[in-house]
């Protein structure tokens, strides 16, 4: 008996009429950035080693697939310390990483301020689950060279347009910036040493509530007073009436002494993209913490009200390319995850009526048959030829479900000009 064939856990393939589905929204998402002005690069689908184990990725680089060296010997697979000592290559895991060392590789034959598209598949080794797989697509745009909050203002502006455009309602971008949890947790007793592993709790808000969180904290040990004062804050009845948009809004939804300084600009990239879209879309979250450690100011993420986890994210990340250049470089980033993305959206088929399929008998000339789809297909349509068989039905089935709208029946006397098109049917 033959075994199941099927790809790797946590891969897919894609039958015709998904991949067609997954390039309309694709279409779609870079029409709308190209419209913002933004640039299509393409990096390599592998970095060195050294480069995506450098810090840079967070958790994410504990996921990363390893490219082993190749001849490598006994002896080699004896004297490695590590794993990783065997391999000089990887799978990237997200398009930030390349997109710096594609930044100081290049960065003379690029403007001063580069606007960025990247719309390509990563690699995660991930525990395979609902929305979340080995290999997937990202979309991101960046801005790099802007230091000011005009950077976040176009990043965040441009995904709501793409959201509008998939035509994707209710969701709403959710802001914070690393400046002022850091701020917060100094005031509230958290020394500054213990911030980036605090935050791994504070994140985890939305899955373990505000008393599982404090609770955590507590059994890992951290300053009971400190515990104490995060849940004094957190009881607060005002803690999370931060509507509208503003920098009194702001400070309200943060304990004293918050960075004077994010809080304006915070509070002026949200008013900018909530008046230019005529609405709210832009909440200010002061717990919003996002995971990754190369996060510098603004951070900010996509909720959806249908959806238990986010769509998107991103924020600025001023360190990273110093990393690779030796000089820092501000740079702001706005990923969207096309895999949970795709799956909300419901953008209407091709209407096909420039797609048609030949039908023939087998008495027809290859040659004649080359020649109608070659003239048809220089008048612009797309053209298949297909073998009529006895039963119509299934066959009409899979050109329906290919995009195809018209059929003709060729004979060996039929030219391009004499075909009689009907619908599909």
């Amino acid at each position: 008996m033959a075994s199941v064939v099927n790809p790797p856990r946590g891969m897919r393939d894609f039958l015709p009429a998904d991949k067609a589905r997954r390039e309309r929204v694709l279409s779609v998402i870079r029409s709308s950035y190209r419209a913002h002005g933004f640039d299509e690069i393409e990096t390599p689908v592998v970095e060195d080693s050294s480069r995506l184990h450098s810090g840079l990725g967070g958790d994410n680089e504990k996921l990363a697939f390893a490219v082993m060296k190749r001849g490598l010997t006994v002896d080699d697979l004896r004297a490695a310390g590590e794993p990783l000592d065997l391999a000089d290559l990887g799978l990237r895991f997200d398009l930030t990483v390349p997109l710096a060392r594609f930044y100081a590789s290049h960065r003379a034959e690029l403007p001063t301020v580069f606007r960025a598209i990247q719309i390509a598949p990563v690699w995660r080794a991930e525990r395979p689950q609902k929305g979340r797989y080995r290999q997937f697509v990202q979309c991101d745009i960046d801005i790099i060279g802007e230091a000011g909050p005009s950077a976040e203002v176009e990043l965040i502006t441009a995904t709501a347009a793409t959201l509008a455009a998939l035509g994707i309602s209710g969701a709403s971008i959710r802001v914070n910036d690393r400046r002022l949890l850091a701020s917060a947790l100094t005031v509230l007793g958290f020394p500054a040493a213990e911030h980036d592993s605090a935050l791994i709790t504070i994140d985890k808000l939305d899955k373990l509530g505000q008393d599982g969180v404090l609770a955590e904290l507590r059994e890992r040990g951290f300053d009971s007073a400190a515990a104490d004062a995060l849940e004094s804050f957190f009881r607060r009845p005002t803690t999370m009436e931060y509507l509208p948009f503003g920098e009194a809004a702001i400070r309200k939804a943060l304990p004293e002494g918050a960075d004077p300084v994010a809080v304006a600009e915070l509070a002026a990239i949200g008013e900018a993209v909530n008046e230019v879209a005529g609405g709210q879309v832009v909440v200010f979250d002061p717990w919003l913490v996002r995971g990754m450690g190369y996060y510098t100011g603004t951070i900010f993420e996509v909720a959806h009200p249908e959806l238990g986890y986010s769509i998107g994210g991103g924020g600025r990340y001023d360190g990273m390319i110093g990393r690779f250049l030796g000089t820092d470089v501000p740079a702001a980033g706005f990923s969207l995850g096309f895999e949970r993305l795709v799956d909300l959206v419901d953008l209407p088929d091709a209407d096909g009526a420039d797609a048609v399929a030949l039908l023939h008998d087998g008495t027809v000339p290859l040659a004649s048959l080359a020649r109608l789809q070659g003239d048809l297909v220089a008048r612009g349509l797309r053209v298949r030829v297909e073998r009529k068989p006895r039963n119509l039905g299934p066959l009409f089935a899979h050109l329906a479900a290919s995009g195809f709208s018209r059929v003709a029946t060729v004979t060996p006397e039929s030219t391009a000009d004499s075909l009689e098109f009907k619908p599909l049917r």
